[in-house]
C-alpha cells in the first residue's frame, strides 16, 4: 500500500493483464470488493500492458502466464527491468513447478493459482504488496510446494555445441530446422541431444525444456527478451505435446 505525502495510506494500484475478458473482470470485482486494492488498467496483450503501466504507474501488476504474443513471465521480466520497485505476481492457471521457478527467476513476487478461493488470492497478493520474497516460498499459494531457489545447473558438463542444441530445443525448434541452421545433418543434431540426455539426467525432449525453464541457463540466451519461455509461450511444448490448460 502507497502512501500520500501527509502518511496518508492508501489503496494499492493494480494493473491487470489477462487475454480473457472475463477472468479480467473477475479478478477486478476481486479486488475491488477487497481493501486495500484499486484497479487502475487492463490490458489483454503484453504490449497494451507495457504502455498502460507506463501511464498509470501502479504499484502492482497480475498478469496471466499464457498471452498472445509475449507470454507473462517475459513480460513480467521486461516491466520489472523498465519501473523498479513494481510489484509482479502470476496469476495462472497451469500447476507446474517449471514454470513457478522460471517465473521466480524473472523476478516476480508470486506465482498463483487461479483455482484460489477470493479471500485467499487477496490474502496472498497483500502479502506480495507488503514485503519482498513475501510468496517465495509457497509460490502456488496454497502450501503445498516449497520449491525454494532453482535446482542445480549442471549445464557445464555440456559442450558449446551441445549448448547451443538445447538453447535452440528451448525455442521449439525441430531436429531438422536445428540441423538447418546450424548447418549440420539431423543425424548428428539427434547425436548431440542423446548426449545431452546422458549429460543431464533427461528422458525426453520435454523433459530437457522444462530443465532449460528450471535452470535459466539455456533459454535466457534463446528468447526475445529472455524471461525463460519462448516468446509466446506456446513453443515452450516439445512438438505434439498438449498445451497446457489455461
Amino acid at each position: 500500500m502507497t502512501s500520500t505525502d501527509d502518511g496518508t495510506e492508501v489503496a494499492w494500484r493494480t494493473v491487470i493483464v489477462d487475454d480473457h475478458e472475463l477472468l479480467r473482470a473477475g479478478t477486478r470485482g476481486i479486488l475491488e470488493a477487497a481493501t486495500g486494492f484499486v484497479v487502475v488498467g487492463e490490458a489483454a496483450d503484453a504490449e497494451v500492458a507495457r504502455q498502460v503501466v507506463t501511464d498509470t504507474r501502479p504499484d502492482l501488476v497480475i498478469t496471466d502466464i499464457r498471452l498472445p504474443t509475449t507470454n507473462g513471465i517475459e513480460l513480467a521480466a521486461q516491466l520489472l527491468d523498465a519501473h523498479p520497485g513494481l510489484v509482479v505476481v502470476i496469476l495462472s492457471a497451469y500447476d507446474d513447478e517449471h514454470y513457478v521457478r522460471a517465473a521466480l527467476g524473472a523476478g516476480v513476487s508470486g506465482y498463483l493459482l487461479k483455482t484460489l478461493p477470493s479471500h485467499e488470492l487477496v490474502a496472498a497478493l497483500t502479502d506480495a504488496c507488503s514485503g519482498p520474497g513475501a510468496l517465495a516460498r509457497t509460490p502456488l499459494g496454497r502450501g503445498e510446494k516449497d520449491l525454494g531457489g532453482p535446482g542445480p545447473d549442471t549445464s557445464e558438463q555440456l559442450t558449446a555445441r551441445e549448448s547451443e542444441v538445447v538453447r535452440l530445443v528451448a525455442r521449439g525448434m525441430s531436429n531438422k530446422s536445428i540441423a538447418h541452421q546450424l548447418g549440420i545433418s539431423p543425424r548428428t543434431v539427434e547425436g548431440h541431444l542423446n548426449h545431452v540426455f546422458d549429460k543431464l539426467g533427461v528422458l525426453s525432449r520435454t523433459e530437457l525444456v522444462h530443465y532449460a525453464l528450471a535452470t535459466g541457463s539455456f533459454v535466457r540466451d534463446a528468447t526475445v527478451g529472455g524471461a525463460g519461455i519462448p516468446n509466446g509461450s506456446r513453443d515452450v511444448a516439445a512438438p505434439d505435446e498438449p498445451e497446457p490448460p489455461r
